[in-house]
């Protein structure tokens, strides 16, 4: 933990009893863990000002593990996170939204963990009206299992549908807990987000009450393995957020993986992203890849992966891992297929072997917290609002300025037709 701004123990214990939410309480009653909600995370980056917080999408323990011991040395409040993809019905990770809440507590009593954590459910995907009906039975238990956060993402439908979804789904979202939504499908340079699609959003969830904490963009970049060197629009994003300014909405950051560090320092510095996703690059570390700087995978003269000699996984199971790969016609990015068949084989490894892994992750995630991110010495800033609070709940930033009878679902659609939408073909970026 820091030396210049440490969390004062008698603090950590007050917030332990005022600020995990019910949820959390319920489920883990004896716990020593601060599992909070995402609000607090939040509230701690535009505390200190131009600070990014990690969301380390935990696609298997070793990831949790060392994100958690990354954050706890850089002193930072950490959001552990799953997207609907990796961890939902259909997952393709062991870890998922029903056991993630279970494994961060475990793992934060185990080691010791202090810093405020927060728990999100990432790309909750709406792909269809249909979509709908079924979310509204199965979001709730995403929060009875501890999730303290959760993002809505019906972005891959038309503007007026995704604002109406995000509109129908509010209700199952407890008041407490932070709240994500998303314009514009990310899918790269195949169209971006504007102004006019993020401020129809926002307006009209403001209208109905809704403040959400963080918008997330399609701002020019992908999820997984970067392929080109387009990367995230700093100034694009910026011009967003400055439009937003008035409903005091942050920014969430998605497909951080690829992306320099300076450029993702750049978002720090000019943006109101409070928020960025790590997924693809934890992981990859965690297996013990070559990676370059920012954490994209390197290939050899052939397309392969590079595994470095003795880091991560062993060079046996490493070569087992890419036959099943060959065998299921997987490459570059669908790897991330390996997760679930082999989650248990890797669990199994001698504990040589699973410290290498989560230690290769924890010195990647320290670096990127502290010298990427900006979000060391954040825990005591976010301890500091749950005492202040006096809650688990500190409220929505935003308040209502929008006059609700503009919004209705007729005039919703009306207001959707005038949008001239960046939207072009279809993409597959749900993680």
């Amino acid at each position: 933990m820091s030396k210049d701004n440490p969390v004062r123990s008698e603090n950590f214990e007050e917030a332990l009893k005022i600020g995990r939410p019910p949820n959390v309480v319920k489920l883990f009653p004896n716990s020593k863990a601060l599992i909070v909600s995402g609000k607090y995370i939040d509230r701690a980056m535009l505390a200190k000002g131009n600070a990014i917080a990690m969301a380390a999408n935990g696609r298997n323990n070793f990831v949790i593990r060392g994100a958690l011991r990354a954050a706890q040395r850089a002193n930072a409040a950490i959001i552990i996170e799953i997207a609907r993809s990796e961890g939902g019905a259909g997952a393709y990770c062991a870890v998922n939204y029903w056991n993630i809440a279970r494994q961060v507590d475990a793992v934060c009593n185990e080691l010791g963990i202090t810093v405020p954590v927060a728990v999100h459910a990432d790309h909750y995907g709406i792909k269809k009206e249909l979509d709908v009906d079924a979310a509204k039975i199965e979001i709730p238990t995403l929060f009875e299992a501890g999730m303290t956060s959760i993002a809505i993402d019906a972005s891959h439908l038309p503007d007026d549908q995704n604002l109406l979804a995000s509109l129908a789904l509010n209700p199952c979202v407890p008041k407490w807990a932070s709240l994500e939504t998303e314009v514009g499908e990310i899918k790269g340079k195949e169209g971006l987000s504007t102004v006019e699609e993020a401020l129809f959003l926002i307006r009209g969830l403001n209208a109905h009450g809704i403040f959400p904490d963080w918008i997330a963009l399609n701002n020019g970049t992908t999820h997984g393995i970067e392929e080109s060197d387009q990367g995230i629009q700093v100034d694009l994003t910026a011009d967003i957020h400055k439009a937003l300014t008035d409903y005091k909405v942050s920014g969430a950051q998605h497909g951080t993986s690829g992306n320099s560090s300076e450029r993702l320092r750049e978002i720090a510095a000019k943006t109101r992203t409070t928020k960025a996703n790590v997924a693809t690059a934890l992981q990859m570390i965690s297996w013990g890849l070559k990676v370059n700087d920012y954490g994209n995978a390197m290939l050899d003269e052939n397309g392969n992966f590079i595994k470095v000699k003795d880091q991560g996984v062993t060079e046996d199971m490493w070569r087992e891992m890419t036959a099943y790969a060959e065998s299921k016609g997987l490459k570059g990015g669908n790897y991330k297929k390996l997760n679930l068949p082999f989650e248990n084989k890797l669990m199994g490894q001698s504990h040589t072997v699973r410290e290498r892994m989560i230690q290769r992750v924890e010195d990647f995630a320290y670096n990127m917290i502290v010298n990427v991110f900006n979000s060391n010495d954040t825990a005591p800033l976010a301890i500091n609002a749950v005492l202040e609070t006096g809650s688990y709940d500190p409220g929505p930033k935003g308040s209502r300025i929008e006059d609700p009878a503009e919004w209705t679902p007729e005039k919703i659609g009306e207001k959707a037709a005038s949008i001239s939408s960046g939207k072009k073909s279809e993409g597959d970026f749900d993680d």
